[in-house]
């Protein structure tokens, strides 16, 4: 965020007075930095309305991962389920060796521990084979942001180069909004759905998610307009509407 174009906005907005808190070094940096990235605000896309008409042959790509310690930085496990054309289409699951040690918590919560994924691949040899089905539609998680932070994490571990920006929905977020007065914990809205659920075990959690927001489709929920993207750089990069935090 420290480009020139954008403190150049900033201050010709000013009528009467103006006002910069922070640091000199941090003006300074947006004075040189001339970089301009690309937008990615689908703003035109909300506009002209096709955000919220989204392609009959969308493709979401439905995950969860499952960590062995409380770092949250390498997977112990990962579910897949795609939806296309209002169905779920293709479910995925693998071990995943996070050659990190496991927290005592984490192996009560899903059971997971050093001797099941022994014979596991790691994130690096897995990525392959789980790239092209990431890589094939809108990522979907619920509480998304926990599960996009920990696959950026694994790809900065191992070095690994994918997108800069991916697009992503997250089902607690869509839920709040749509659904306010209920709780949007995993198993609650399953319940409440009437949804099967194992939970904290990732391929049952990616179905149960996947099965969420189909039950959204069907209620006419424009799912649409809570897309967002999430910068694969930075875990904290999440770009909304207009704004980036």
């Amino acid at each position: 965020m420290l480009q020139r174009n954008l403190l150049y906005t900033g201050v010709t907005r000013a009528k009467k007075a103006l006002v910069l808190v922070g640091q000199k070094k941090a003006i300074g940096c947006c004075v040189k930095n001339v970089t301009v990235n690309r937008r990615n605000t689908l703003l035109a896309e909300r506009l002209n309305g096709k955000i919220d008409r989204m392609p009959a042959n969308q493709r979401y790509i439905c995950f969860d991962v499952e960590t062995p310690n409380a770092a949250n930085e390498r997977m112990s496990a990962i579910g897949i389920s795609v939806i296309e054309k209002d169905k779920i289409t293709q479910e995925f699951f693998s071990y995943v060796n996070p050659e990190q040690p496991f927290d005592y918590f984490n192996i009560q919560l899903t059971g997971i521990d050093s001797a099941k994924v022994a014979e596991a691949p790691t994130f690096a040899e897995l990525w392959p084979k789980i790239e092209p089905i990431l890589s094939s539609g809108i990522l979907v998680a619920h509480n998304a942001p926990f599960d996009l932070t920990v696959l950026q994490k694994c790809l900065q571990a191992y070095d690994i180069q994918w997108k800069n920006l991916v697009r992503y929905l997250c089902t607690v977020r869509i839920g709040r909004a749509e659904l306010p007065g209920v709780s949007h914990k995993l198993n609650d809205m399953c319940a409440m759905y009437e949804i099967s659920l194992d939970h904290h075990q990732a391929d049952s959690d990616s179905r149960a998610c996947a099965e969420i927001l189909l039950r959204y489709m069907h209620d006419r929920v424009k799912i649409g307009r809570y897309i967002r993207s999430f910068g694969m750089s930075s875990p904290r990069t999440i770009i909304e509407g207009t704004c980036s935090i």
